[in-house]
């Protein structure tokens, strides 16, 4: 593409989308063109059907080339949690003498702690803090004198399942693919720089799948991905009350689990049918599929061992919980913490559903405009 804007593909568990924009003033984006379609997802580090995803894909970008008239060189493809390896490391690098830190020391930290991954392929490394020879802590340690650098780093593997699956579905289209882990760019983007100075909890709930992290300043320290979301709540809504799972999704969508017992009946129609729902036990249902989630977060957490972690809240965003009424209210209760909801702070883009698409258009953008080189587009902090 010419000038500033990027072509973006993100990718989640019941849909893709391809949009082309580029960064504004004051952080805002204006976007050109987007294309979303349907498909069947993921599970267990798998398309369902990879067929069925490259006729979605290859929809979405021909049709965002046909609005912008031009094919792209470039395609920025975000990969979820699911086909994502997060290592994090302590590396060090001591200096003959004291010196004056710049990027080419960064860049060797980094390199020092690449490791080959059977199956996996490194997109990118990120930093979670810096300490100088004196015990300094620092963010950013260009322009700091020292005769040692430590760093604790995240590293970002993308199975290579998911590369060959892209170089498959694009190879006939002559353009160039850079990856960019989507819960990551979410985490950056959404987070503040002091709720992410210590530690903070970000959970990005899909329709399928949905990923746990924590986060820690510019990088992830932990992450995990499960099979839990709005699509398996609906399947329980499906099996319990005998609806067609169209009707299902539709009526979950627009659930009010303030609704008390003896509420009047929920009801949806479906292909000419109407089907009624005891509010009740619908509520019941919809709570049920959202402790499955909270069992999940939970497990995750134990497994952190650190009690730190149980007095912070939960930052939750993704389509997942969209049209739930009342669901951070019962998580929270679940869970025994706040969960609090994030989404793009962009006039038209403030929901929760839109918040990989900004975050990854955000990273494209930093990306592109840093990229002099192959090193500088690989490695982000």
């Amino acid at each position: 593409m010419a000038g500033k804007s990027v072509a973006v593909m993100d990718v989640r568990s019941s849909e893709v989308a391809v949009f082309v924009g580029e960064m504004g003033v004051n952080s805002t984006f204006a976007f050109k063109a987007s294309k979303t379609e349907p498909y069947g997802g993921y599970q267990k580090g798998e398309f369902f059907n990879i067929e069925e995803f490259t006729h979605a894909a290859l929809r979405a970008l021909e049709g965002v080339e046909r609005i912008c008239g031009k094919r792209f060189k470039t395609l920025y493809i975000g990969v979820p949690g699911e086909f994502m390896r997060v290592v994090l490391k302590e590396q060090s690098l001591s200096f003959p003498k004291r010196k004056k830190l710049g990027e080419r020391e960064i860049d060797a930290l980094y390199d020092s702690g690449v490791e080959n991954l059977d199956g996996y392929r490194l997109i990118r490394v990120s930093s979670a803090i810096f300490f100088t020879s004196d015990n300094r802590r620092i963010v950013d340690p260009v322009g700091i004198y020292s005769s040692s650098l430590t760093g604790i780093l995240s590293y970002f593997y993308c199975s290579d399942y998911f590369t060959s699956a892209m170089e498959q579905v694009f190879g006939g289209q002559k353009i160039l693919l850079k990856y960019l882990p989507t819960d990551y760019a979410m985490a950056m983007n959404l987070l503040t720089a002091d709720q992410r100075d210590e530690c903070a909890i970000f959970l990005d709930v899909g329709y399928l799948s949905s990923t746990i992290g924590i986060v820690m300043g510019g990088a992830i320290l932990q992450q995990r991905t499960f099979w839990a979301g709005q699509g398996q709540i609906a399947v329980r809504l499906m099996e319990r009350f005998h609806l067609p799972y169209e009707a299902a999704v539709t009526l979950l969508t627009r659930s009010n689990l303030y609704l008390k017992r003896d509420a009047k009946a929920r009801e949806v129609g479906w292909k000419g049918r109407y089907y009624e729902v005891p509010a009740g036990a619908f509520v019941e249902e919809v709570k049920a599929g959202l402790d499955e989630l909270c069992e999940q977060v939970a497990l995750f957490l134990e497994s952190c061992e650190s009690d730190e972690l149980s007095s912070k809240p939960i930052f939750v965003t993704g389509e997942g919980l969209d049209g739930i009424r009342g669901a951070l209210e019962h998580m929270s209760r679940r869970l025994n913490t706040v969960c609090e909801q994030l989404a793009p702070d962009l006039p038209y883009y403030n929901k929760p559903s839109m918040s990989s698409r900004i975050a990854l258009i955000d990273m494209a953008c930093k990306d592109n405009r840093a990229s002099g080189g192959a090193f500088s587009s690989l490695f982000g902090g």
